[in-house]
């Protein structure tokens, strides 16, 4: 099976490197000897990996499931150049597809097991469906709502009736005496009796016909827990005994088993992604790793966390804990010098993202803030799910002695670069936060647009919403939109490409984007941003927060911070 493939399957021949500087790094440390090692994700292999795009889509069968798909660039012993290519997990499927690496050895010991766990787990996935699709469920609704209706009618023509009864009370009280106020008011009471009789015989009714549906409902209810409780309990015997039988093998050669990598478990996938799967093939066939990407393709993810065609660094808690194990015996790489940075307040600072990947420059500090200059690719903050914890605030939270007191100010997209700001206590968050939203932050950011713009600055004024059915996507929308505000000025035309300097006076989610790309906007969509129409194939969204003005909370100064925008 052929699963080494030549560079020009993917890149043309002729393909110019114009800026060979990583843009991530998949970093971890060495269990043995504690040093760094580094494999970084350049322009080559993001070229690669979009050459990899262009097949993808021109095949159906690769858009009926999301995943994460990878290539990794090696050099073989004599010197010659070669492309890997993997896909995370099956394959509509399969785990052994043809072109791509094979999964990691151990899946084959376990096979037999795996399929009578996997048909298993088919048959209680089907019995909890057709439980929860019990017909009972439906017609306790329908006989519960029409009890529901009918004590309703009847307290409201009780109620009249109640009504009636007083008036008519205080009639004969007036107009009757001695025996006939008497009967006349046992008569009115009857009528009461009567009516509260009805009423309990109509709830005796609903208890005799709702009960056994209930109790039915609770057993069936039950049932589909216990289902769980055992999908769960056979989910993870088949990964411990997966995990015990799969073997990764680094560049020192030696071989440990998953088990004994991650002896406090593992989450259910682990060892399927597409890093080690890259990496454990090239340490077992004498090759070389030059460089490598990962990203997504197909359907967005469960979450609406991935993109199509966006990459993404090593999953924080499948791949990055096996890296520094997969990249022993590898040469150590010393990071790459940062350029001097010019405006800021004081030259930049390294930090190093511990086992993550790229370098955090430190653009200004002081005893109560920090201003870094973020990466593309990398949260500000850490999100709702396991698989996207890594940000700028964990890294810098795990790095600093006071870190765990640190709060984000407030936010860049994942994909935009540039100066975030970081509070060191609750007090300057709140100062901080509290300019921001009362717009005296003054905001600069910069923006290469994928087509040309016709006027050289203006005002863009439309609001926006977020639809909870397609997240994270914004529109404009002017019934239910929030108020969104940007100044734009043109400073460059470059090609069929326009360089635009945004102000924007509030903060939306996507504001500059929306208001880029959108037809009653600039109607012209930001180089690589895919979500808002961008066709064009690039590394990165082409957006850079700038600048940043602010009254420092303590010295009452105003700090002016700048961040050089890197493309």
């Amino acid at each position: 099976m052929v699963v080494l493939h030549a560079l020009s399957d993917f890149i043309d021949c002729d393909f110019a490197i114009s800026d060979s500087s990583p843009s991530y790094w998949y970093e971890g440390r060495c269990l043995q000897s504690g040093a760094s090692l580094r494999l970084p994700r350049t322009s080559i292999s993001e070229a690669i990996a979009h050459g990899l795009m262009q097949q993808l889509a021109n095949n159906d069968c690769y858009s009926r499931e999301g995943k994460m798909y990878g290539i990794l660039l090696v050099e073989l012993p004599n010197g010659e150049q070669k492309v890997l290519k993997a896909f995370s997990g099956l394959l509509n499927g399969c785990s052994v597809v043809e072109d791509w690496v094979p999964p990691i050895p151990g899946r084959d010991e376990v096979a037999l097991e795996e399929t009578r766990t996997l048909v298993q787990l088919d048959a209680i996935k089907q019995e909890i469906i057709t439980l929860k699709q019990l017909t009972e469920r439906q017609q306790y609704e329908t006989l519960s709502d029409e009890f529901k209706q009918q004590l309703q009618i009847m307290s409201d023509r009780y109620r009249h009736s109640k009504q009636q009864r007083q008036e008519k009370r205080q009639q004969i009280c007036n107009t009757l005496t001695k025996e006939a106020l008497k009967i006349a008011l046992e008569q009115l009471d009857e009528e009461s009796r009567q009516q509260g009789i009805e009423r309990r015989q109509l709830k005796r009714q609903q208890n005799a016909v709702l009960q056994p549906l209930q109790q039915l409902i609770a057993a069936t209810d039950a049932r589909i827990s216990e289902l769980k409780q055992q999908r769960k309990a056979l989910s993870r015997q088949l990964q411990a005994q997966m995990h015990a039988t799969y073997s990764l093998t680094n560049f020192s050669g030696r071989s440990l088993s998953l088990q004994q990598l991650m002896p406090g478990g593992s989450p259910t996938g682990t060892g399927d992604c597409c890093a080690p799967k890259l990496l454990h093939y090239a340490a077992t066939h004498n090759l070389k790793p030059l460089a490598m990407a990962e990203f997504w393709w197909g359907m967005s993810s469960v979450n609406q966390d991935k993109i199509q065609g966006e990459f993404y660094g090593a999953c924080a808690e499948r791949c990055q804990p096996l890296m520094g194990f997969l990249l022993s015996g590898l040469s150590y790489n010393p990071p790459t010098p940062l350029p001097a940075r010019e405006g800021g307040v004081r030259s930049p600072s390294p930090i190093r993202g511990g086992v993550w990947g790229e370098v955090i420059p430190i653009i200004y500090e002081d005893e109560w803030l920090i201003a870094v200059n973020k990466p593309t690719g990398l949260l500000s903050v850490p999100g709702r799910y396991s698989d996207r914890q890594d940000s700028v605030l964990s890294r810098f939270r795990h790095l600093l002695p006071d870190g765990m007191t640190l709060a984000s100010v407030h936010r860049l997209d994942q994909e935009t670069s540039g100066i975030l700001l970081l509070a060191r206590d609750r007090q300057i968050h709140r100062q901080l936060s509290q300019q921001f939203q009362q717009r005296q932050v003054h905001k600069v950011y910069e923006a290469v647009l994928s087509g040309a713009v016709t006027v050289e600055q203006g005002v863009i004024e439309l609001p926006l919403w977020g639809d909870p059915e397609n997240r994270p996507y914004q529109k404009v929308n002017w019934q239910h939109g929030k108020p969104s505000l940007t100044h734009f000025q043109v400073i460059a035309r470059e090609q069929d490409y326009t360089r635009v300097e945004f102000t924007p006076l509030t903060g939306r989610t996507h504001q500059l984007r929306v208001h880029a790309a959108d037809a009653r906007g600039l109607g012209v969509s930001i180089l690589g941003d895919r979500l808002y129409g961008c066709c064009a194939v690039t590394s990165r969204l082409h957006l850079h927060a700038r600048e940043l003005r602010f009254e420092h909370p303590q010295s009452e100064k105003t700090l002016h911070l700048q961040a050089i925008t890197p493309f």
